[in-house]
């Protein structure tokens, strides 16, 4: 038998009790009752019916009911969040009121930090001179197809001018877009000064985890790698270069490699091709790269990127067009479409494009806006977006052209003896001749038909204050495609310009050189006669 203290009590209750609770509690719920109605509470509100399915209007009627009842709630939504802003608000200012002495807040303006314009010209210089202060070894990348277009001397002499010891080298990128002969005869020509890599850059390099999961799949694995884009020349030639000066570099540390050049011409492509991955963001759109970034290939090697050189406004107008380096606005894009179909063989525009005969760059942008259906209100057509889709396939691949290789060509004045001994000292040249061929071996273009195109340095800028106040040298390309440029004292001009005769079946491509007169010449004249060009 259990102990009373570890026995628990009884719930149970006589029914006079429980009667009596139930009575107070009704009295209690009924005096709630009287004193809600004194005050003039209303009774409890009724579930809303909803519309009968026989109204009229029933779906526009719920649609409005609903928009109301989205407003209502956005509205309470953003008043709580400016109720909120305010009072972190006033919780800054009394918490500054405390800290900081009456007479010092008097006198004490409060400054918001403004962050820097990453479009102006004065971030990408000031982040271009930053990677050549931190570089010890400073590529310049020009693209093949061009490749004394693409060079800045500004650029060289900043490198060979400033403290220490960097070496300057070039990659010759985008070698699948030119012949294999004129290759090799750009890369001797350009030897004479600074040592060359013959490099193409693979264009599908996806990011490290869709390239894990595409790994396990072979089949799909295989046609990647036999793709033109996926394919990457000279990147064995370059690391084995670039490793084998890390390895004499002091106290082991690693070895910075400053990747420079004009917009467009694959230098983040070529970061990702020696790194496997997609490290720097790429595109055909130039100005994507906009800042300094680093990027460790091995342990002894670390390669830095750079926004593309800044041109600068007293080059030719024709020239920053044949290099994608005009201004983006309307009135650019059109002179530099009106510079390029002077340029190019009216032929193959029309067999490119699919379109009749034209008489003028306006009239060959209105075929191509109506042909690939680019029309604005009423059927006008985007002559804009025509001339933006043109140059961005003169930029890519679309589009073929290239600059015959210079046999006679004569250094700068700032390239002398010494300095191309200098620069060529330190590299094992006969490692990088052989690297050269074997790359060479894998490039198959051989039939490339060239475009009449001048060979000329471009002039860059790496501050701001080197701007001139004066307009840009513009130069028309007449009827006789005779091209009159006129260039500062720090551009070298070659002024040779070759012409090609027409494509007839049966017959072999004539080259013949005539030598260019400089002069200042402007036409308004748009027009363009087959027929007297190409005689």
């Amino acid at each position: 038998v259990l102990s009373t203290e570890l026995r628990k009590a009884s719930k149970r209750m006589s029914c006079s009790k429980r009667y009596k609770i139930q009575k107070k509690v009704r009295e209690h719920n009924r005096k709630l009752r009287k004193e809600a109605k004194k005050k003039g509470v209303s009774k409890r509100v009724k579930k809303d019916p909803g519309v009968p399915s026989s109204a009229p209007f029933k779906e526009e009627v719920l649609r409005e009911a609903e928009q109301r009842r989205l407003q209502e709630k956005e509205k309470k939504k953003q008043t709580k969040k400016e109720e909120r802003a305010q009072k972190r608000k006033k919780e800054k200012e009394a918490a500054s009121k405390e800290t900081e002495p009456s007479a010092k807040k008097a006198r004490q303006v409060k400054k918001i930090p403004v962050a820097p314009d990453k479009n102006s010209k004065q971030y990408l210089c000031s982040q271009l001179n930053k990677v050549i202060d931190a570089s010890d070894v400073v590529i310049e990348v020009l693209d093949a197809r061009d490749p004394l277009g693409c060079r800045c001397p500004q650029l060289e002499q900043s490198v060979l001018q400033r403290e220490g010891n960097r070496k300057l080298l070039l990659v010759l990128n985008k070698i699948d877009l030119v012949p294999k002969e004129n290759l090799e005869k750009w890369i001797q020509c350009l030897q004479q000064e600074f040592p060359v890599v013959a490099f193409k850059a693979a264009t599908q390099i996806k990011d490290k985890t869709v390239q894990a999961k595409k790994s396990r799949i072979v089949a799909s694995n295989e046609v990647l790698d036999k793709s033109r884009g996926a394919a990457c020349f000279g990147s064995s030639c370059l690391t084995q270069l670039l490793t084998s000066s890390a390895a004499e570099t002091e106290n082991d540390a690693p070895l910075k490699v400053g990747i420079v050049g004009f917009p467009n011409v694959g230098k983040s492509s070529l970061i990702n091709s020696l790194k496997g991955i997609l490290a720097c963001n790429a595109g055909i759109k130039r100005g994507t790269t906009k800042s300094m970034q680093e990027v460790h290939i091995s342990k002894n090697l670390k390669l830095m990127d750079s926004p593309g050189v800044v041109a600068s406004p007293s080059n030719p107008a024709f020239s920053m067009a044949l290099r994608g380096l005009q201004e983006e606005d309307r009135e650019s894009a059109l002179e530099a479409v009106r510079a390029l179909l002077k340029q190019c063989d009216k032929t193959q525009i029309m067999l490119q494009y699919n379109v009749p005969d034209f008489r003028n760059s306006m009239e060959f942008l209105s075929l191509f806006a109506k042909k690939r259906g680019y029309l604005q209100k009423g059927g006008v057509p985007n002559m804009e977006q025509a001339a933006t889709v043109f140059l961005s396939d003169w930029t890519g691949a679309k589009l073929s052209y290239h600059c015959n290789g210079q046999a006679n060509h004569s250094p700068p004045a700032y390239m002398s003896e010494a300095v191309v001994a200098e620069m060529q000292n330190g590299w094992d040249l006969n490692q990088l001749k052989t690297g050269n061929n074997e790359t060479l071996k894998g490039n198959n273009v051989t039939s490339l038909i060239p475009k009449c195109f001048i060979c000329c340095l471009t002039a860059g800028l790496l501050s701001v204050s080197d701007i001139s106040e004066g307009k840009p040298v513009e130069a028309d390309l007449h009827d006789d495609n005779e091209v009159r440029p006129t260039c500062t004292p720090t551009v070298q001009l070659l002024s040779l310009i070759f012409y090609i005769s027409p494509c007839l079946p049966g017959k072999q491509h004539s080259v013949r050189f005539k030598s260019v007169p400089i002069n200042i010449s402007v036409s308004t004249d748009d027009a363009y006669d087959f027929n007297t060009d190409f005689k």
